[in-house]
């Protein structure tokens, strides 16, 4: 089963988390530091709350598709290659506490999307990385980049 994910960075973790409860009806799949996920069903997705600095509003971290396997993500990255889309991939990577295997696609107004698969927990955070050096990656606090136009989509990470 795929599920869209959407994540969002938090200002009060324990607010949102008691909201989003209340909304879906449902507690917070995984809780760690500074962190939480709601792993629905109905409607398939994966709400990812990211703890970020206090007063400041909600906003977009990035968004995802989270699949099954390391194959599904693989054909992701080859369809979204051959569409003409710049790429970057990344394996057996530690992010928002889980060992991932990922490609990265920025849309036209530069909003990062993740076709990502979770093949294990983690004990941290952990961080993507940043290939376009502009801080913009998973759990970094950052989702806009700066990045040239390539093929109609400025991507990056």
């Amino acid at each position: 089963m795929s599920r869209a994910q959407l994540a969002l960075r938090v200002s009060d973790l324990e607010a949102s988390i008691a909201f989003y409860s209340k909304l879906f009806g449902t507690e917070p799949a995984k809780r760690r530091e500074g962190y939480a996920n709601f792993a629905l069903t109905e409607p398939p997705l994966k709400l990812v709350l990211i703890e970020g600095e206090p007063g400041e509003e909600t906003r977009l971290d990035h968004l995802g598709v989270e699949v099954e396997s390391t194959d599904q993500v693989s054909a992701a990255t080859t369809r979204l290659k051959d569409a003409g889309l710049a790429t970057f991939e990344e394996n057996d990577t530690s992010c928002c506490y889980a060992l991932q295997d990922k490609v990265w696609v920025h849309g036209p107004g530069k909003e990062p999307w993740e076709v990502y698969v979770v093949k294990a927990d983690a004990g941290t955070l952990g961080k993507s990385a940043d290939p376009d050096a502009t801080g913009a990656g998973c759990c970094t606090g950052r989702a806009t980049v700066e990045t040239p136009a390539a093929a109609g989509c400025a991507c990056g990470r």
